[in-house]
């Protein structure tokens, strides 16, 4: 890189080291997969490429935890680190969560609003949550009643939500990512009432009850079938519940029909299984200490939490600036969680923070768009990117929070 100009672009964002927010919220946190394995399919390859051009994402968690603005799904499950409020048994807790599937009735719903906020901030690419592990759909699925689609919103034109969520984003040219958890805590074949739920495991044993198995097998692979048949094109199938492997839910045929039809190099991140069906690394909360040269992304809330609260403290652009220099300058993506209203809504203090955001991006984007990886790559509190064509190295200052600019700014 000797011979690159060297363009400094002085971001006001600080480059801070994130774990502690792994703390913030009871929740469970994926941790990064041993090893990368790299894909052999051309399409994939080339869409994978595409994809670490974007560098900028969004993850929208929505569904029956919104409602009540509190941690999703996991305070369903019976393990020894999970919390719930005191007046509840846990038979009585299950019944009031999965009560709000008769409550959600998201009026407001407007993903056209979604599109714009998450534009302005200077956002490539979404991942929309098409069902998380409570096994609630936001999707019309024939598969199950359990969905946005038969509840109180049932009347609205829009019950469909995924696909007006996909669509809208599609209009603005953002590569279209689907999340599905793998494991459904509401399915009788995952979770059967004959049987109390000790972890987030399905709750019998497998050679004991090989119908109930193959039954959850064929209801998932069948769901999955159903999206990327049915729901336009998509880039990334981005599968969460890494306690249930892909290859457990035949997840090689769905690749192969889905990428033999219209999803051509769909790029499928089974989340913590290393192999073949894990194209790009997903840490999540969190940072790799060092840099990585094969396709990862961190994925970050925006506040304490993934879904809506209703008090929350959001990043400012400051913050997510300087994530989002460290993570481009090691090597990945950010995919910034966000969490609509139940409403359907994305609030005034998320639109403020990720305009800031933005800002800073129309100005310094070129130093985080299209980049990759330079050898030497930090140094204090600079961060160094270079262009895909390898004649320019950008160095981006990360501003700590509260502080203003130096007058210069130096690096060995």
């Amino acid at each position: 890189m000797k011979h690159l100009k060297r363009i400094v672009t002085l971001a006001m964002g600080m480059a801070l080291a994130i774990g502690a927010y792994a703390q913030e919220e009871n929740s469970y946190v994926h941790e990064q997969s041993d090893g990368y394995e790299w894909p052999t399919d051309k399409a994939v390859l080339e869409k994978l490429d595409k994809w670490q051009d974007q560098k900028f994402g969004v993850l929208f968690h929505w569904g029956l935890y919104s409602v009540p603005g509190i941690c999703e799904s996991w305070p369903l499950c019976s393990e020894d680190w999970i919390t719930r409020p005191d007046e509840f048994t846990y038979e009585s807790y299950k019944d009031w969560y999965w009560g709000f599937s008769r409550a959600f009735n998201p009026t407001k719903f407007n993903p056209e609003q979604w599109a714009d906020v998450m534009e302005d901030a200077g956002m490539k690419y979404m991942i929309f949550t098409t069902k998380h592990h409570d096994g609630f759909c936001m999707f019309d699925s024939k598969y199950t009643d359990f969905s946005i689609a038969n509840g109180p919103f049932a009347e609205n034109p829009r019950k469909d939500v995924a696909r007006y969520v996909f669509d809208a984003f599609r209009q603005k040219n953002f590569m279209i990512g689907c999340y599905f958890s793998k494991p459904d805590w509401h399915c009788q074949w995952f979770w059967n009432d004959y049987y109390a739920t000790p972890n987030r495991m399905q709750n019998y044993k497998r050679d004991q009850h090989p119908d109930w198995w193959k039954k959850y097998q064929d209801f998932t692979k069948n769901q999955l079938d159903e999206l990327m048949a049915n729901y336009g094109k998509f880039d990334i199938l981005w599968l969460d519940g890494g306690w249930i492997t892909g290859d457990e839910v035949h997840l090689d045929e769905v690749l192969a029909k889905a990428r033999g039809g219209q999803q051509k190099g769909l790029i499928a991140v089974d989340r913590t299984i290393k192999g073949k069906n894990e194209n790009y690394q997903t840490p999540e909360r969190s940072i790799p200490e060092k840099q990585m040269n094969h396709p990862w992304e961190s994925c970050i809330t925006l506040s304490h939490s993934w879904g809506w609260t209703p008090v929350a403290r959001y990043k400012t652009p400051t913050e997510v600036v300087g994530i989002l220099a460290e993570i481009t300058a090691k090597g990945g993506c950010l995919l910034l969680g966000v969490g609509p209203t139940p409403e359907g809504l994305i609030q005034p203090e998320v639109v403020e923070s990720l305009h800031g955001t933005g800002e800073w991006l129309r100005a310094n984007g070129e130093a985080i768009y299209n980049t990759r990886t330079t050898p030497h790559y930090n140094d204090d509190r600079v961060w160094f990117t270079a262009d895909k064509n390898g004649k320019t190295l950008y160095a981006i200052y990360a501003l700590e929070e509260g502080k203003t600019l130096p007058k210069t700014i130096e690096w060995t």
